[in-house]
Formats: C-alpha cells, sequence, structure tokens
C-alpha cells in the first residue's frame, strides 16, 4: 500500500472514529462512558438507544484496531 493510499485510510479510519465516538454520546446522552466503558453501554434502560451504543462500540474497536495496525 502507498503512502498516499495509507494516509487516505488513515483519514477515512478517523472520520469513522469520530462518527461512532459522537453516536455514543448521542445514545448515552453524556460523555462518561469514555470514562466508564462499555459496562456503561449495557445500563442504558432504552432497547433502542443500547442496542445503537453497542452498534457503534463495536465500530469504535474495529477502527481503534486498525488504526493500530497500520501504526
Amino acid at each position: 500500500m502507498g503512502i498516499a493510499q495509507t494516509k487516505n485510510l488513515q483519514r477515512r479510519l478517523g472520520v469513522l472514529e469520530q462518527e461512532a465516538v459522537e453516536e455514543i454520546t448521542r445514545a448515552c446522552g453524556h460523555e462518561l462512558w469514555q470514562s466508564v466503558g462499555f459496562e456503561a453501554l449495557d445500563s442504558l434502560s432504552d432497547p433502542d438507544r443500547r442496542a445503537r451504543a453497542n452498534y457503534y462500540y463495536g465500530q469504535l474497536q474495529v477502527v481503534r484496531e486498525l488504526k493500530d495496525t497500520l501504526g
């Protein structure tokens, strides 16, 4: 993979990461989940919000793993 392709992929992963963080925060209604972690998502009482938060948390984990792999 060339340098330009790698930088473009890192940029797109950054966009996906930011989207996931924003959606999880929106679903939780606060940013405390970032310090509490995954357990905060399971405590959401609304099943739709919990499902959305869990979906984006999974996306966030994949994006962060890919970013770590790319360096």
